[in-house]
């Protein structure tokens, strides 16, 4: 399902521009879990980059601001996927 995720969120761009969609997805969401409380499952900060949060991180290959369609396939654009701060893939 993570593969088809890209896909779905560029499609909101038909209600959302492509900044405000990835500010949904990554940001956003991380502010929603900061203020649920004991649901939150993460005991650092999200959404941010800063030192002892937990550093998700994508170098996409272009502007997903300007092109959206960048994000629906991620093995071929995205070049650095970082994930708790382990680096998953780096084709730089």
């Amino acid at each position: 399902m993570a593969t088809r995720q890209g896909a779905q969120l560029a499609k909101l761009t038909r209600w959302y521009t492509p900044y405000e969609v990835l500010k949904m997805a990554t940001s956003a969401n991380a502010e929603l879990l900061a203020i649920s409380g004991p649901r939150n499952p993460y005991p650092h900060a999200l959404g941010v980059i800063a030192e002892g949060a937990y550093a998700d991180l994508l170098i996409v290959d272009g502007n997903p601001i300007q092109n959206i369609k960048l994000i629906e396939d991620p093995e071929k654009n995205f070049l650095v996927i970082m994930k708790n701060g382990i680096v998953y893939k780096n084709t730089l």
